[in-house]
């Protein structure tokens, strides 16, 4: 035997290991991300069902009720993204993973036999609720779970996971309604389709719940209660073993500077009361809403009936939904691909400047609809234009200001105040998101064109705060920053040198 052949099997052996840890920590941040996709499904099962919800419960002449029906979920993903990372730091990630997972399946159960409004609107509150500890919980999993080698591309899953579920929801409500034939007939045991759409979600719940139940729990939770042993052996499960030691020893490290920063944390300053690091956050997250994208995904289907695209056989507006979706996946990756690369601001101005150019374009396009027996359409080409239009902004906001915002809220906050921070960008964002979901009806009852003026006019200033105001933080270590001016004086002298 070679004296080189015990050498070489043991190299082996010790790669086959290593995928076979990469594989776990893959299928564990997977099952993790789930919860992003029932974020998706769950905020956008609503758009197939506004039309039937608007007949069935009188809201037609209601347009502010309506609007607050679709978005009374936003209000419980608030309170959830809010409360989510303090009762899981108190409880664990896992635990607090299965309250969301409940939550959904309660909602959906709920919404689906609402019997008025206002029923529903509490069911939709609820399933708010498990949105957003989803949307602190999952990301905040596959972080700590996950070594720093894949950590990046795996917290991606989250953003992919959003965008599939917006995919799943819509092409669901897509083949209920065509199985019914209309959102408002009945389907099994005599039940209406818009209610079944609802009941769907159910089966994404409680497989998340399962696949939940079964993860371990995150190394850093653990430790921070003492059970080093407990933290150690979830490691071990997840990276090789000479590297358990040191990533323990970092975690245990980061809680004790969490413990010091605690003490000193403090958004206080003198722009206008907070940091001005504070409120780019704030204002990157309610531009991400304030451009409309939401409506896109919410009001779709009532959006493209609206002016004048058949849905009574061939569910074009439904299939309109469900392509603009696939688009809004696969975007998803050209951000993955380039974030690392071209940097976070190139990406973000290209991004608002393409929505500049396709929100224009929708408005221009909306402003030619002209009314045919009492009925909205788009004469000509202004249609397809109007399409176009929707899809190229679709495009451009995937591609940039859905994921990077995300990836600059992350880096952009230095450690001492970055929970808090966080929440109060999350919360802007959920909130701004509230205001456009509940004003769409009314304005787009008074003018599409307007309406969209108006995101236009938003994706233009949203440019302008990018170019003066946000950071480039490619290849930085932010840590230590404290605001902008840290963040200026770095750029002058990287441009000096």
């Amino acid at each position: 035997m070679s004296s080189n052949e015990p050498a070489t099997r043991s190299a082996v052996d010790d790669h086959a290991s290593a995928r076979r840890l990469r594989r776990k920590v893959i299928a564990l941040s997977i099952a993790a991300a789930l919860g992003g996709f029932l974020f998706g499904f769950d905020s956008s099962v609503i758009n197939g069902a506004v039309k039937a919800i608007e007949e069935d419960f009188n809201l037609g002449d209601l347009p502010l009720l309506s609007g607050f029906t679709v978005a009374s979920a936003l209000l419980g993903c608030a309170i959830g993204a809010y409360f989510a990372g303090r009762l899981a730091d108190r409880i664990g990630r896992i635990p607090v993973m299965l309250i969301g997972a409940g939550l959904f399946l309660i909602s959906s159960i709920g919404s689906g036999f609402a019997f008025a409004v206002w029923d529903l609107i509490i069911w939709r509150v609820i399933g708010g609720l498990g949105i957003g500890i989803a949307s602190v919980i999952a990301p905040a999993y596959i972080a700590e779970i996950a070594p720093k080698a894949v950590r990046g591309a795996l917290a991606s899953l989250q953003q992919l996971a959003i965008t599939l579920g917006i995919f799943a929801a819509l092409l669901s409500d897509t083949l209920l309604q065509g199985a019914a034939g209309g959102a408002n007939e009945p389907l099994w045991f005599g039940a209406d389709a818009w209610r079944w759409m609802f009941v769907a979600c159910a089966v994404p719940a409680i497989v998340y719940g399962l696949l939940a139940w079964r993860l371990p729990e995150s190394p850093r939770y653990l430790a921070g209660k003492d059970r080093q042993s407990d933290a150690r052996d979830v490691l071990a499960s997840v990276m090789p073993k000479s590297e358990v030691d040191d990533a323990l020893a970092e975690i245990e490290q980061s809680l004790k500077e969490d413990r010091e920063n605690a003490r000193t944390a403090s958004l206080r300053g003198k722009m206008f009361g907070l940091l001005p690091v504070v409120w780019v956050g704030i204002l990157l997250s309610m531009f991400q809403q304030l451009v409309g994208i939401n409506v896109i995904f919410y009001y779709s289907t009532s959006l493209w009936s609206s002016v004048g695209f058949d849905t009574t056989n061939a569910s074009t507006s439904f299939t309109i939904s469900v392509v603009t979706s696939i688009i809004n996946v696969a975007v998803t990756f050209v951000a993955i691909f380039f974030v690392d690369k071209i940097g976070r601001r190139p990406l973000l101005l290209t991004g608002s400047a393409g929505m500049v150019v396709s929100l224009g374009l929708m408005a221009v396009a909306f402003s030619q609809s002209v009314l045919v027996d009492g009925a909205p359409q788009l004469p000509g080409a202004w249609g397809p234009l109007a399409l176009v239009g929707a899809n190229l902004f679709v495009i451009f906001f995937g591609a940039t200001w859905g994921p990077i915002v995300w990836v600059l809220l992350g880096e952009i906050f230095p450690n001492r105040i970055r929970g808090k921070a966080l929440g109060i960008a999350a919360a802007a964002q959920w909130l701004t998101n509230f205001a456009i979901t509940e004003t769409f009806p009314a304005l787009s009852s008074f003018s599409l064109a307007f309406t969209y003026g108006l995101y236009t006019f938003f994706a233009l200033v949203s440019f302008v705060f990018v170019f003066f105001a946000v950071p480039e933080t490619k290849g930085r270590s932010l840590e230590s920053m404290d605001s902008l001016k840290v963040v200026r004086k770095r750029d002058r002298v990287v441009a000096q040198q």
